[in-house]
């Protein structure tokens, strides 16, 4: 056990040596299909392109007077947690945000201020909702970004619009997507961590769960019944507690915030944990991942680090590696 986390580690730092940057880099306008399948898809390597989208007019219309005209009385489905983290580890919990069906004006008073609701909200619902629920603004931008969808020949898998309280954070998690990331307004804010330091990430096994708003205005965690236990990763990595997880000291993460009319590339099974400013709106196209020897070999490196976890003295919750 001990040689093959050694040489876990070992992979892992050869990764950083001789192809991952120490940074995330700019590009400063739209890339060619075929260049950008070269230096970024293809070498699975984070960017942020500059003007990549600067003839949306989502850019200078998307103020909160608008979005209010355009789309106030649509509904749209909202999460709400106690305390901004949806999808995530609480206790022995993988807590998912309790969703609520409210009109897009309701969701800005809360925003603005005009309104006090007791919890975190947050417009993230990923089922292509930007298409599915706000139809009315896929004018003030495009369906598919066509230079990306040149590069892997297809159009994306899903279109998301994001817009949400500060407080509101994703947890650490990577996704099977090729991921265009659009800030309209605000900032958002990223650490990154590569496939390769996958032998740093801790993981558990939780029962899932839901927030749930009581008559007294707090939130109580309640169990979902007859459902398979969900891999989730349980630490916070703006606060790693290196006592309980002490393999993450070796992990390299990248940050990076991301400014309005500015456009991450994150690409697949990258871990990834977000923050945003106050009422920062953004869009993301996904793009399915092609399940090719990269995911092949993942998925070995996936198979190799499950057994460290098992070690004595861990739980099911309280994972090694």
């Amino acid at each position: 056990m001990d040689a093959v986390q050694e040489r876990l580690t070992e992979f892992s730092q050869e990764a950083h040596e001789l192809y991952l940057n120490t940074s995330v880099p700019y590009l400063d306008g739209p890339p060619e299909p075929l260049d950008f399948y070269r230096d970024w898809i293809g070498p699975n390597k984070p960017c942020i392109i500059r003007n990549a989208f600067s003839h949306w007019p989502a850019l200078a219309r998307w103020t909160p007077d608008y979005l209010r005209e355009k789309i106030g009385s649509k509904v749209v489905s909202v999460a709400v947690t106690p305390n901004g983290y949806a999808d995530a580890v609480a206790g022995n919990y993988f807590v998912m945000p309790e969703e609520r069906k409210m009109s897009f004006s309701s969701v800005l008073d809360i925003i603005e201020g005009k309104v006090q609701r007791n919890g975190v909200f947050y417009v993230q619902k990923q089922c292509s909702n930007l298409l599915q629920e706000l139809p009315e603004l896929i004018d003030d931008l495009e369906p598919h970004v066509a230079w990306m969808s040149a590069a892997l020949g297809k159009m994306p898998d899903a279109v998301n619009f994001w817009l949400g309280e500060e407080k509101a954070i994703t947890s650490m998690h990577k996704d099977p997507y090729e991921n265009l990331y659009c800030v309209i307004s605000g900032e958002k804010h990223f650490i990154l961590l590569p496939p390769t330091d996958r032998p740093f990430i801790p993981y558990g096994v939780y029962r899932p769960a839901v927030y749930l708003e009581q008559d007294s205005g707090e939130f109580k965690v309640v169990g979902t019944e007859d459902s398979q236990k969900v891999p989730w990763i349980p630490l916070d990595p703006l606060e790693p507690d290196l006592e309980q997880y002490p393999q993450y000291r070796w992990a390299q993460p990248l940050r990076c915030s991301v400014k309005a009319g500015e456009m991450l590339y994150l690409p697949s099974l990258w871990f990834h944990h977000v923050q945003q400013s106050h009422g920062c709106t953004a869009v993301n196209f996904w793009y399915d991942m092609e399940y090719d020897i990269k995911y092949n070999y993942f998925q070995l490196l996936e198979s190799l680090c499950e057994p460290l976890s098992e070690a004595p003295g861990l739980s099911d919750s309280q994972p090694y590696v």
